[in-house]
């Protein structure tokens, strides 16, 4: 069992920045990839980011390309997200989620991932 908590989230204007983090702990001997995903009112939750174990693998969803940015420290067990010239838009509880094991292309799908955090709320105000 891998248990994930994030923090960070919070109210900012268009155009601030926030810095969410998600902190692993229980399993967390094994490899495993980790996700960001969103869900704002009434909508499906969303990919935004995920990262390989080793950290050479991250990809994003094309909106927050050039303002987010992913990383990790595999010794502290942590995954942050920066966000940066943040837009209404991007407003809706944010999640991380891990993946233990081998990295696939299905990143982008909820149901690749084994692990969930209780979420984290941003909302950008314009």
């Amino acid at each position: 069992q891998v248990q994930l908590v994030e923090s960070g989230g919070g109210l900012v204007q268009a155009g601030g920045s926030l810095r969410l983090s998600c902190a692993a702990s229980g399993r967390t001997d094994s490899t495993y990839a980790v996700g960001w995903f969103r869900q704002a009112p009434g909508n499906k939750r969303e990919f935004v980011a995920v990262i390989s174990w080793g950290g050479s693998i991250i990809s994003y969803k094309d909106s927050v390309k050039g303002r987010f940015t992913v990383s990790r420290d595999n010794a502290k067990n942590t995954v942050d997200l920066q966000m940066n010239s943040l837009k209404p838009e991007d407003t809706g509880v944010y999640y991380c989620a891990a993946k233990i094991g081998l990295y696939s292309e299905s990143y982008v799908y909820t149901w690749w991932y084994d692990y969930w955090g209780q979420g984290t709320q941003v909302t950008v105000s314009s």
